[in-house]
């Protein structure tokens, strides 16, 4: 029985040199962890803090969401009204144009003056100005 327990001896002393290397990077692994303790915990601290104002912050963005929104909804209503009214008048342009391009083509249709009759029309304005001029001289000489 002397060799079956010098096997199982050997047997043991194989396996509590593995168990024995593992416990000490254990161990290494448990300081390490205790050294930093202190600072892990001021980060969870830290953690929380900013958890905290996160969640006071939510209603204040709701808050302010709501109310830029409201006045977006105005500005949007606003600009309906403006392109309502912008189309109403691009319509009235159209049939002013459409008017006034029957009326352009219509009066290329009546006949072109005479020459005499330009120089009739020439001599009316220049009387007309002639009395204006007159009448301006007279207004100043009252002064």
């Amino acid at each position: 029985m002397t060799s079956l327990e010098l096997i199982i001896d050997l047997l043991i002393i194989a396996l509590l040199i593995p168990t024995i290397i593992y416990a000490y990077s254990l161990n290494k692994s448990l300081n390490l962890l205790r050294q930093n303790q202190k600072s892990l915990a001021q980060l969870v601290s830290a953690l929380n803090e900013a958890t905290f104002k996160a969640e006071n912050s939510i209603p204040k963005l709701k808050s302010a969401t709501e109310h830029s929104s409201e006045g977006l909804k105005e500005v949007v209503d606003s600009a309906k009204e403006l392109k309502n009214d912008l189309l109403f008048i691009n319509e009235r342009a159209d049939s002013l144009a459409d008017r006034l391009e029957n009326v352009i083509s219509t009066s290329r249709n009546i006949k072109t003056p005479t020459p005499n009759e330009e120089k009739q029309t020439e001599n009316i304005v220049n009387d007309r100005a002639a009395a204006e001029l007159e009448l301006l001289k007279a207004l100043r000489s009252i002064k």
